[in-house]
């Protein structure tokens, strides 16, 4: 084989071993006589002191090498997604290109988009497993996943064992129809032989540089495995590019060396280039770019081989060549040289703009022509100079780039810049409390965390609380999930926006003695939050100004146009001497340029004061997500899903699926059952740890006192009355799952507004009976001398407000603390009490009850519970404090006295009759009179 010269190029998502593999491709071919590593900051390629504080690559180098008789020039390209325009102008200069991918990552999001950016650009792949030496990676398992991803005609080029290597060359033939044809005629021909193999050397090189066929190489470049099977797949498979004999060349980065000298990097792509020789390209216009009108000729002073940090002075570079020109000063990225056609159109674009805050007392002017010379060597950057407000804009790639440029600034110019916020920043919240459930269960791994959300005050943020005991799940695993959730920036599901103005309280959770982590935890927080999200009905905030306007009388029709138009919302305007004034608010987004638009048409004399406000809902939602085409579901960053085990293997579960496989019981769901005659709710402890925090869910039982009355057994009722009861109160309809309701507006909600209503229903009402007694002060005042006494008393009262409203009541007292009690159901007049089973609460009878009852009934429950009414809220019931019902039965009171004398009684004095309470006959009459026969339920 004769000699021959290619560019190649090192491309990898980001830590996936891209700097470790050229470190390796060096050292084997005797360019370096020792292995750098970046953890080691002492790579050949990382010579930039940011790139080895990092430990990332931020700028493309180049390193000559030679194995065998072949000359490679290697690019070593940036990973990180930041960086990654300066990965694609390397692109356009590529021969061929090694893409790595990490066995224990697999295909990465940034791996498709380097995979499509090959393809635009045409460029031919080889592919290099690396990190195979990690436990549990499987060659057959990638070479799927990249066959699925990529391209079905990703071929393994290992060596192929004894027996196999028909399979490796059929692999290979199956990818172009012709060569397929040609290789069925050969083995029915002649047959395989040693010396005369099915598929030729050429015959495969032709097909890697059409790219018809991606050989999959697999080793580990920390180790050195695999690496010279690498080198000699290149040796043996690629083929030298033909080059014109017309001069031409291809300009893919600009930079300056220590000395501050330009250098203008291109590859030769036909003829030669000498020192001293004058180059034609076309001129940059603005932002035009011309190949006919405008040329600009400019001398060659000196030409540079690099090698690392290292460079070579040449006299003359032939084609092929990757080499840097000083002298050059007007050239810029893409632009073609020569024989060359320009090409300055690119996939990737800055993604985010920033105002760059100078220092007190620079020039912006001076500023600004400086960072421009930033620009032409950075093509991820775009310098902007606002005119109007005289601000430098800055168009990015990403925050970590941000840093980069602000070292680089305070490197090359000396002043610190800081970047302060000025693209749109959108917020996301939720209209309903919901459950989230988050499940991390690889194999031995294990956390399970159940989170409540709710809406908060708007401006609030977000707030974090605990209200999970400590029984079920120790004090430091519930720091740890708190922890979690206060560590980062959590995004929404509409937009991938953050959330704020939430309340979100760990509920529940679960972890293994033996195989639970700290970073199991982790994981099961951010899905439980983000399966949370899925569920609730999202909204989208937008920020909004408070604006004032001052315009003459005359232009005040004309701003109020405006305003309407920029979805504004303002009062009457007002009179001020000879100008009118316009105050309301507005969204940000659309004042961007009205300041100069205001004082064009006003001449001057208009005057604009805007203020943030704030967060609201925004004004075009729909517009928005269609604009960011978010998908949550598709987020591999922040997962909906959770991950449980089954037969010694992890799978994922999709969001809406979690509750079906979930190891504890749900907080805001049902799961009652009817055993042996007796109500049972699910075995969940809610019992809140510690005081509770101002605004928080409110502690559960820290009014109750005493312990509840056994029953007798003349309280019982028979199993067919319990059965009536159970069926009247939960139904037998099956739950249904609720799907991701992506809310583009919500109206306002009342806490008295019955969600779910369409006809009108039987009404239920669930009295937490021990938390009424403790709020109304007639009755705590008796609870301190008898609590039976109380008792009896709120359960007459309840009993004569029945028989005046005609709603089935639900009377609950707490008799968890009462050791062996099976719980019961008892019939008292005309309203049912319920005595809790051992270990289980009020609250949750009523949290369960709520949840089934609220699918057939009208459901309002009596409670001045916090955390209960939060819950209650989420399984759609209306919610009703203590003070609200003693209003109602004072109301009912006043009505049923007045019902009671226009009936021929007489009022002996001024008597509540329902808080006093009345007798059995009274009551009895009372029904008759007033009602008629009414029957008991």
């Amino acid at each position: 084989m004769g000699d021959k010269k290619i560019v190649l190029g090192v491309l990898a998502h980001v830590d996936a071993g891209k700097t470790t593999l050229a470190e390796e491709i060096l050292y084997r071919s005797g360019m370096i006589r020792t292995r750098g590593r970046v953890d080691h900051k002492d790579a050949f390629l990382d010579t930039d002191r940011q790139e080895r504080e990092r430990g990332i690559t931020i700028f493309a180098k180049q390193a000559g090498f030679t194995w065998r008789d072949m000359e490679v020039t290697l690019l070593d390209t940036p990973g990180h997604v930041d960086f990654a325009a300066e990965m694609e102008r390397t692109l356009q200069v590529l021969d061929y290109a090694v893409l790595i991918i990490s066995a224990t990552d697999g295909v990465q999001g940034h791996t498709l988009t380097l995979w499509k950016l090959l393809e635009r650009y045409q460029v031919p792949v080889f592919l290099f497993i690396n990190k195979m030496d990690q436990p549990e990676t499987d060659a057959d398992a990638l070479l799927a996943e990249l066959k699925k991803s990529l391209d079905e005609r990703c071929v393994s080029f290992v060596c192929p064992k004894d027996g196999e290597p028909d399979d490796f060359y059929e692999n290979i033939a199956v990818c172009d129809d012709r060569l397929l044809e040609q290789y069925l005629y050969r083995e029915e021909q002649s047959g395989r032989q040693e010396d005369n193999p099915p598929v030729s050397e050429q015959e495969i090189a032709d097909l890697i540089s059409g790219r018809k066929l991606f050989p999959c190489f697999f080793g580990s470049a920390l180790k050195g495995e695999g690496v010279e099977e690498l080198l000699e797949g290149l040796y043996h498979y690629t083929r030298m590019p033909s080059y014109p004999e017309i001069f031409g060349a291809r300009v893919f980065k600009i930079s300056r060396d220590a000395q501050g000298v330009r250098l203008t990097h291109v590859k030769i792509t036909g003829g030669s280039l000498k020192v001293k020789q004058m180059i034609r390209a076309a001129k940059r216009q603005g932002d035009q770019i011309t190949e006919e009108a405008s040329y600009t000729e400019e001398k060659v002073d000196q030409i540079r081989l690099y090698s690392g940090e290292k460079y070579t002075v040449e006299q003359e570079v032939r084609a092929g060549s990757i080499c840097a020109l000083a002298g050059p000063a007007h050239t810029f990225c893409g632009q073609g040289i020569g024989a060359e056609k320009t090409n300055t159109v690119t996939v990737l674009e800055p993604v985010m703009t920033y105002r760059i805050v100078l220092p007190p007392g620079s020039d912006v002017h001076s500023m600004y022509n400086m960072l421009c010379q930033l620009e032409e060597e950075e093509p991820q950057l775009h310098i902007v100079w606002k005119e109007q407000i005289g601000e430098i804009h800055a168009q990015l790639m990403g925050e970590v780039q941000i840093e980069i440029l602000r070292n680089l600034i305070q490197e090359r110019f000396g002043t610190a810049v800081d970047f302060d916020e000025g693209s749109i920043v959108y917020k996301e919240t939720i209209a309903d409390v919901v459950e989230g459930v988050g499940h991390f269960e690889p194999l031995r791994h294990y956390a399970e965390v159940h989170l409540i959300l709710e809406p908060g005050e708007r401006g609030s943020g977000l707030q974090f609380y605990s209200r999970c005991s400590e029984d079920k799940l120790d004090r430091n695993w519930q720091r740890l999930i708190l922890t979690h959730l206060e560590e980062k920036e959590h995004l929404g599901v509409l937009a991938g926006a953050p959330i704020t103005d939430m309340r979100i309280t760990l509920a529940a959770g679960k972890a293994h003695v033996k195989h639970t982590e700290g970073g199991d935890f982790r994981q099961a927080t951010y899905r439980a939050l983000r399966q949370g999200l899925c569920q609730a009905r999202s909204i989208l905030l937008e920020p909004v100004y408070a604006f004032r306007i001052e315009v003459p009388m005359d232009l005040i029709g004309r701003v109020m146009t405006d305003m309407q138009t920029r979805a504004g919302r303002f009062d009457s305007p007002q009179t001020e001497g000879e100008h009118a004034v316009l105050v309301g608010t507005v969204p940000v987004s659309k004042m961007g340029g009205y300041q100069a638009k205001l004082l064009a048409y006003s001449g001057g004399k208009g005057r604009l004061t805007t203020a943030f406000t704030g967060y609201e809902p925004c004004h075009n939602t729909e517009e928005v997500i269609e604009e960011i085409g978010y998908e949550a579901e598709h987020d591999v960053e922040n997962p909906c899903g959770s991950v449980f085990c089954a037969h010694g293997a992890g799978f994922v579960v999709e969001w809406n699926r979690v509750q079906e496989y979930m190891h504890l019981e749900p907080v805001l769901a049902d799961g009652w059952k009817l055993q042996d005659g007796t109500l049972y709710g699910a075995d969940v402890d809610l019992n809140s740890q510690g005081k509770e925090e101002a605004g928080s869910f409110a502690a559960h039982y820290a009014r109750r006192a005493g312990s509840a009355r056994m029953s007798t057994a003349e309280d019982f009722i028979g199993q067919e009355e319990i059965e009536e009861i159970f069926n009247r109160t939960y139904g037998s309809r099956e739950r249904k799952k609720q799907g991701w309701a992506r809310t583009i507006r919500v109206e306002a909600d009342s806490d008295t507004k019955y969600k779910g209503e369409k006809t009108p229903q039987e009404e239920y009402l669930l009295v937490d009976g021990y938390n009424i007694i403790f709020a109304w002060e007639e009755l705590r005042e008796l609870a301190k001398v008898s609590l039976d006494g109380a008792r009896g008393r709120l359960m007459d009262i309840l009993s004569n407000y029945q028989a005046y409203r005609r709603m089935h009541l639900i009377l609950v007292f707490d008799a968890y603390k009462v050791k062996g009690n099976p719980g019961s159901v008892v019939r008292y007049h005309n309203i049912d009490v319920v005595y809790t089973k051992e270990a289980e609460t009020a609250d949750q009878y009523i949290e369960k009850a709520a949840h089934r009852m609220n699918r057939q009934y009208r459901v309002r429950v009596a409670t001045s519970d916090g955390l209960e009414q939060l819950i209650i809220m989420g399984a759609g019931a209306v919610r009703v404090s203590a003070n609200e019902l003693r209003e109602e039965v004072l109301a009912a009171s006043a009505q049923l006295r007045q019902l009671y004398l226009e009936n021929g009684e007489s009022e002996t004095g001024n008597r509540n009759y329902l808080l006093d309470g009345i007798s059995e006959e009274t009551a009895a009459y009372l029904e008759q009179s007033v009602y008629g026969n009414q029957q008991e339920k």
